[in-house]
């Protein structure tokens, strides 16, 4: 195996440190995510729980902000696996700039691949959480127009 002078490994350090950072703030973001999947979870099981206890005219409330839940859970989910798929090219894009550092390798389009698909893939993901957070937002309004039909 070739041998790298420091010198030469400084560089290479730096230049990965980019999608280092980049992993810390996807890892923050998803912490976000999964703790809204956790509260939609928790709300989805306690809205069942009501369901089943309730009585035959709050039925349909109650399904359809289930149906609302189930909605968000699964924009959730694919904000959750765009956010990791990037989180996952970057962790392969740090270790690939070691790689061709070490071994010499043109590597260029292999690199430039990566760092696209790590973007294109936390763009996916920010329009995801984007829009969950604006069904949140407008399935609040609709159970507040429920409660208060005159206005709020």
């Amino acid at each position: 195996m070739p041998s790298l002078p420091l010198t030469e490994l400084i560089p290479v350090l730096q230049v990965a440190v980019g999608p280092v950072i980049l992993v810390s703030g996807i890892g923050l973001l998803l912490l976000t995510m999964t703790n809204r999947l956790g509260r939609v979870v928790d709300r989805s099981r306690a809205l069942a729980n009501d369901l089943r206890h309730a009585p035959p005219q709050v039925g349909p409330r109650l399904r359809a902000q289930l149906d609302v839940l189930g909605a968000r859970a699964r924009i959730l989910q694919q904000a959750i696996i765009l956010a990791s798929v990037s989180v996952l090219l970057a962790a392969v894009l740090v270790i690939v700039l070691f790689l061709t550092a070490i071994l010499d390798l043109p590597a260029a389009w292999l690199i430039i691949g990566l760092f696209a698909g790590c973007m294109l893939a936390l763009i996916g993901a920010l329009i995801a959480f984007i829009h969950d957070l604006n069904r949140s937002l407008a399935a609040l309004q609709l159970e507040l127009s429920q409660d208060h039909p005159t206005g709020l």
